[in-house]
C-alpha cells in the first residue's frame, strides 16, 4: 500500500506503511514515523470524516520537529482503508462501534508494539468523537487528548430537530445504504475553494484538492443514511449533561469560531462539564483548524505546546 506524494505535498521522510486487519475483517491503512534520535513520545493523529493520511503530512512534520513519533490511520470507509459498500464514494458505517473497533485494532497492532510512550492524540471532528467515546468508557490509551472541532452537535440547528428522526425512519425502511437526502458522490474538498466551509486558507485547500485529483480513489462523497443515524445516536449521548462529567481523561478541546458544520456553542458547553478539560475557541477559524491560515494554526500550536508534556514550551 502506498502514500500519495505530489510536489505540493510530499511524503515526510521515514514513513512506515502497514495494513492491519480488524477483528471484523476490515483492512486499515496505517502509517508511522519514528521519533528523532534520542526523543520519546508519540502523537497519534485521527482524521475527520472524508479525510485521508496524505492530508496530515504537514502536521506530521510539525510534530516530528517537536520531537515526537507520529502514527495515524485511515478510518474504515475512507482513504485507502477498505470501503464499506460497492459504491466507494459513500461514507458508510453501521454504527459508531465500528470506529471503536478501528481505534482498538490500531492501538494494539501499531502504536503499542512499535511506537515509544508516552502516548498523546490529536483528533478532528468525527475522529474526536470516537476518542471521546473511548475516554467515556474509561479506556486510557493516551495520557492527554487534543480535540479540534469535535462532533458534539451539528451546527445547522434549524434542521437538527427533524434530521435525526428522518435518518432513523429511512434506515428502518431499509434505505441505510443510500446517500443522505441531497447527497451524492462528489468528493468532499474537491469542489471550488470559493464558498467552501472547511477552511479560509486557499493554499491548504488547493493542496488537499490536488491530492484527490492525483488519486481520485482517496475521495469520499456524502455519508449514507446509516452513517447519519449512527452520528445522531452518538450526539444524543453527548447531549446528556452527565456524559462529559464522567470522563476523567485530561482533554484540551479547540473549537472554531466560525464553524458552520459543528456547533461551537455545544462544544463550549460540553467542555465546561469536563472534570479534567480545558477549551479554546479560535476566533475567525472555520471547521478545519489544522488546515487553516497560519494566524489560526499558531493559536492551536501554542495551546498544544502548553498542554502536552515533551513539547518545547511545556
Amino acid at each position: 500500500m502506498k502514500l500519495v506524494s505530489i510536489p505540493a505535498n510530499p511524503v515526510p521522510d521515514g514513513a512506515i506503511i502497514t495494513m492491519l486487519r480488524t477483528p471484523d475483517g476490515i483492512s486499515l491503512r496505517t502509517v508511522r514515523w519514528p521519533p528523532p534520535p534520542g526523543r520519546r513520545g508519540t502523537v497519534c493523529l485521527f482524521q475527520g470524516r472524508a479525510e485521508f493520511l496524505e492530508k496530515y503530512f504537514e502536521i506530521a512534520r510539525e510534530l516530528h520537529a517537536r520531537g515526537f513519533a507520529v502514527a495515524s490511520l485511515d478510518w474504515r470507509g475512507q482513504g485507502f482503508s477498505d470501503r464499506m459498500l460497492r459504491d466507494g464514494r459513500k461514507g458508510h458505517v453501521e454504527s459508531f462501534g465500528q470506529y471503536d473497533t478501528d481505534l482498538e485494532a490500531f492501538m494494539k497492532a501499531v502504536v503499542l508494539p512499535d511506537c515509544p510512550p508516552p502516548y498523546f492524540a490529536i483528533a478532528h471532528s468525527t475522529g474526536a468523537a470516537v476518542l471521546l467515546r473511548a475516554a467515556h468508557r474509561g479506556e486510557r490509551w493516551f495520557d492527554r487528548l487534543v480535540l479540534t472541532a469535535p462532533l458534539i452537535r451539528l451546527g445547522f440547528a434549524p434542521m437538527f430537530g427533524y434530521a435525526a428522526p428522518l435518518a432513523r425512519a429511512l434506515r428502518c425502511l431499509g434505505l441505510g445504504t443510500r446517500y443522505v437526502p441531497g447527497g451524492g458522490p462528489t468528493a468532499l474538498g474537491a469542489q471550488p475553494y470559493v464558498g467552501n466551509i472547511l477552511t479560509s486558507d486557499p493554499v491548504r485547500y488547493a493542496r488537499a484538492a490536488a491530492v484527490i485529483e492525483a488519486e481520485p480513489a482517496l475521495g469520499l462523497g456524502s455519508p449514507t443514511v446509516a452513517w447519519a443515524d449512527s452520528v445522531f445516536r452518538a450526539m444524543a449521548d453527548f447531549a446528556d449533561p452527565s456524559y462529559a462529567a464522567r470522563i476523567r481523561q485530561p482533554i484540551l478541546i479547540i473549537a472554531a469560531g466560525r464553524d458552520q458544520i459543528i456547533s461551537t456553542s455545544a462544544i463550549e458547553a460540553f467542555a465546561q462539564r469536563l472534570r479534567a478539560g480545558a477549551q479554546l475557541v479560535v476566533a475567525g477559524a472555520l471547521h478545519e483548524i489544522l488546515m487553516e491560515q497560519d494566524c489560526y494554526r499558531m493559536q492551536f500550536w501554542a495551546a498544544f505546546d502548553a498542554f502536552v508534556p515533551g513539547t518545547p514550551l511545556f
